[in-house]
C-alpha cells in the first residue's frame, strides 16, 4: 500500500495571531514496502507529518492518499477507521500507553475494538507477543511487572496485532540502552522482511538510517530539503555540516581515518562496511608488499 503526499499544506490556528504553518507544499510517494525515513531538527515538521500517515490530522490544502482512500481537508472522520487499522503508530515512549490488568488483554484491545472476538483478538494477541519475544507464562501477568524494554515490546505487540500493512515508528528506540535499542530495530526489520510491512523511520540516531533505511527525506522548517538513499544523502558532507545533521558513527569514524591518511570512498555508512573495506585494503597492501 503506497502512501503518497499532494501539495499538502498543514496551519495550525489559521486565522489568528498565532497562525503557524508546520508544512508547506509537501509532495512525495512512500512506496509500498519499503523502510523510509524522516529526519530533520526538532520543529522541522516530523511530528505533523507522521500525524497525516494514518489520519490523525487532515491537510489544511493539498491531500494525501493512504492505498486507494483520498484524504481531503473535508474527509469526515467516520470513513477513516480502515485507513487507521491499516497504518500503525508507534510513539516515543509507547509503554506509557498500557492500560489493561493482563499484558494479554492489553494487546488483544486494539483488535477487539476494531471488531474482533474475544477469542480471535487473543489469537491476534499471542501472535504479535510472540513475534515481540514475550514469554507465554507472563502474559496473564500486568505489563507494569515488567522491565522497561519489556513494557516498550508489549506496546508494541499492541500495534502488531491490529496486522497494519504500514508500520510508523516516531523515535521508536528513545530511552533504551544500546542493547535494547539493536532488539526492537531487529523486531522490526524481522517483520519488515517475514511480512512485507512497509516501516516509516522518524529517529535522531543516523546509524538506524544508514543501517535500515531504503529511502530517506529531510526536512527543515516545514519543507522537504532534500530526498535520496543513505548513500546520496550522506555524501555531501559539508552540506550536512552546514545543516547540523550529523553522520553515522562509522562514517564519522572514516574522516578521522582519512585524516591519518587512510582514504575510503565513497565513506562507509555502517560498521559493518566499514569492518569490510578495511580489511580489503589491509589485503591489497600486503599483497602490493
Amino acid at each position: 500500500m503506497d502512501i503518497h503526499f499532494e501539495k499538502v499544506k498543514q496551519v495550525y490556528q489559521p486565522n489568528s495571531p498565532f497562525k503557524f504553518r508546520a508544512l508547506t507544499d509537501i509532495t512525495l510517494t512512500i512506496p509500498e514496502g519499503n523502510i523510509t525515513a524522516f529526519i530533520g531538527h526538532t520543529g522541522s515538521g516530523k511530528s505533523t507529518l507522521l500525524q497525516h500517515l494514518n489520519a490523525l490530522m487532515k491537510p489544511t490544502n493539498g491531500f494525501v492518499k493512504i492505498g486507494e482512500k483520498k484524504i481531503l481537508p473535508q474527509t469526515k472522520d467516520k470513513n477513516l477507521k480502515t485507513v487507521r487499522k491499516k497504518v500503525g503508530m508507534v510513539f516515543q515512549f509507547p509503554e506509557s500507553q498500557l492500560f489493561e490488568e493482563t499484558i494479554i488483554k492489553d494487546v488483544a484491545f486494539g483488535p477487539q475494538n476494531f471488531g474482533l472476538s474475544k477469542q480471535e483478538a487473543e489469537k491476534k494477541a499471542a501472535e504479535a507477543l510472540r513475534h515481540v519475544d514475550i514469554a507465554e507464562n507472563l502474559w496473564n501477568h500486568s505489563p507494569f511487572e515488567l522491565s522497561g524494554g519489556q513494557m516498550r515490546r508489549v506496546a508494541i505487540a499492541g500495534v502488531l496485532a491490529m496486522s497494519p500493512e504500514v508500520l510508523v515508528l516516531d523515535e521508536p528506540t528513545t530511552g533504551l540502552d544500546p542493547k535494547g535499542r539493536c532488539e526492537i530495530m531487529e523486531i522490526f526489520q524481522h517483520l519488515h522482511q517475514e511480512k512485507n510491512v512497509s516501516l516509516i523511520l522518524v529517529t535522531h540516531l543516523m546509524d538506524h538510517v544508514a543501517q535500515f533505511a531504503d529511502f530517506v527525506h529531510i526536512l527543515e522548517k516545514g519543507k522537504i530539503i532534500k530526498s535520496g538513499t543513505p548513500a546520496e544523502v550522506f555524501a555531501n558532507t559539508a552540506w550536512l555540516k552546514e545543516k547540523q545533521l550529523s553522520l553515522p558513527n562509522a562514517a564519522l569514524l572514516s574522516l578521522k581515518l582519512q585524516k591519518k591518511g587512510i582514504l575510503l570512498n565513497p565513506l562507509p555508512l555502517t560498521m559493518e562496511k566499514l569492518v569490510e573495506e578495511l580489511t580489503q585494503k589491509l589485503s591489497q597492501e600486503e599483497a602490493n608488499e
